[in-house]
This record gives C-alpha cells, sequence and structure tokens, in this order.
C-alpha cells in the first residue's frame, strides 16, 4: 500500500489535488492484485487514514483543498521496549488531536507488554507493574487507528513513530498508515533557529514547562508545542495543508525561490 499511497499523493500533486476516474483507476490497477476492484482500494484507502474523496467527477485530496491552520492533526508519541519492531513492541502510545490552534481531543495509554528491559524502566519511569491488565497490542492500536481518523500523523522525529507503527499494525492485520506525515524536526528547522532541534533541549528552549520527557502523552504535547510555534513563522506563501507538508521537506533552495516568487 505504501507506494500506492506515494503514487497517488504524486498524481494528486500534478493535477492540483484532483483526479479524474480514468487517472484514479489506472493507478490503482498497477497496485491491485491483492484487491477486488477500484472500489475496494477506495473503501481501504478511507480506511487506512489517506484524505481521499469521491466525487461525481473523480477523487480529491483534502491536504490541498484544507487550510494548514483549518487543518486536524494527530501527535503522536511512542514508548518502546526495543528499537526495532520485528523484535519490541510498543508499550505506551499518547496522541493529541489538534484543530485550529486548539486541543480537541487526547489517547493515552500502557500496552501489554510481558517483558520490559531495565534500562527502559531507568529512561522512561514506566515500571512493569504499569503494564499488568493494560490493553492489549491489538487492542491500543485499534484505539490509535480510530483516534486518528484521516487526520495527518505528525510526530517529533516522525520517521521512527511512523515506521514502527506501520510495522505493528501490519502484525495485526491492520493495515498501513495512510494519513499524510509531518515531522516536527523538519519543520522546525525550516521555520525558526535553534542550536539544537532534539526534544528536550525544545523544551527548555521554547520555554515548554510541565514536561516530563520520555514519556509518550508528555511528549506528544511537547511537538504539539512544537508545531505551533513552526504555524508562528513558516512564510506567507503556506497556505494549504500539501503547501506545509512540501515546505516540510524541501531543500533552502527551494525554498528560496519560492519566497522570490512570492515577492514578484
Amino acid at each position: 500500500m505504501q507506494n500506492l499511497f506515494e503514487e497517488l499523493t504524486a498524481a494528486f500533486r500534478r493535477n492540483y489535488g484532483r483526479l479524474s476516474v480514468e487517472s484514479y483507476d489506472r493507478i490503482v490497477q498497477k497496485h491491485c492484485s491483492l484487491f477486488e476492484d477500484s472500489d475496494t482500494v477506495f473503501i481501504l484507502l478511507q480506511a487506512s487514514g489517506y484524505p481521499i474523496v469521491e466525487r461525481v467527477d473523480g477523487y480529491i485530496n483534502r491536504t490541498f483543498f484544507t487550510s494548514y491552520q483549518e487543518q486536524r492533526y494527530c501527535i503522536i508519541d511512542i514508548e518502546t521496549n526495543g528499537s526495532k519492531p520485528g523484535s519490541s513492541q510498543v508499550i505506551e502510545i499518547g496522541a493529541v488531536m489538534v484543530q485550529d490552534g486548539t486541543v480537541m481531543d487526547r489517547l493515552e495509554t500502557f500496552v501489554e507488554c510481558a517483558y520490559l528491559p531495565e534500562h527502559i524502566t531507568k529512561i522512561t519511569g514506566i515500571e512493569p507493574e504499569d503494564l499488568i491488565g493494560a490493553p492489549t497490542r491489538k487492542q491500543a492500536l485499534i484505539s490509535l487507528r480510530n483516534f486518528m481518523d484521516d487526520a495527518i500523523f505528525v510526530a517529533h522525529n516522525a520517521s521512527f513513530d511512523h515506521s514502527f507503527l506501520n510495522a505493528s499494525f501490519d502484525r495485526f492485520g491492520l493495515g498501513h498508515i495512510g494519513n499524510p506525515k509531518l515531522c516536527t524536526i523538519d519543520l522546525a528547522r525550516r521555520s525558526f533557529k535553534s542550536d539544537r532541534y532534539g526534544l528536550a533541549y525544545l523544551n527548555e528552549f521554547l520555554g515548554i514547562e510541565n514536561h516530563t520527557h520520555h514519556r509518550a502523552y508528555s511528549d506528544a504535547l511537547s511537538a504539539t508545542k512544537v508545531m505551533f510555534k513552526s504555524f508562528e513563522t513558516v512564510p506567507e506563501y503556506i497556505n494549504t495543508t500539501d503547501d506545509l507538508l512540501r515546505f516540510s521537506v524541501s531543500s533552502m533552495k527551494a525554498r528560496n525561490a519560492k519566497t522570490r516568487s512570492g515577492q514578484k
């Protein structure tokens, strides 16, 4: 599915957020070996969190038609008992749902785990007893899947959280994460100057109080505040959510060219 997400997004970008039925079907057929038809794929795309909407004349991607201020963002942090999803698991999930600059909802849960290394307890403060009787991995992941809906997936160092959760979702038959991804490290680096961009340093640099580092909900809330800080200083040419997503991974050369273009 990941290749399908990427190819669809590239096609939407070439066509200003819209695809005809014919263009959509042509892309889907390249990835259709496991699915019955284009309609089934569409249902799976929506279920995965990919922001696709069907119209009478084709399909649109919501990120091209939603301002970045009005977009829903799901800021996520996870704690794990190791670094490799093949041999490790999530032990805590924290998530914050944000829209229009306001925290709309939150998710915070431990995850049942039979093995918690001592060094993880030292880092996180999570004790083995905290995980006894907690939701199972599948239950916790389903809760997160439902909570995310089709919001933008946001995390500090998003590649880790996204890849770990993707592998975990796959393991329990929950499919891939189709939600567009935004990394607050990438966004912050392009939005404001700081000596370092690790979350612990930014907490101090930005004066974020009441924070407990390496606890999932607290780190998710801190990443939310980093995102808000970045929003204060993004260039004026950033209007839509897709503008923001592209800006967050853009090169200095591309940003300078865009700024010069906007000044003409």
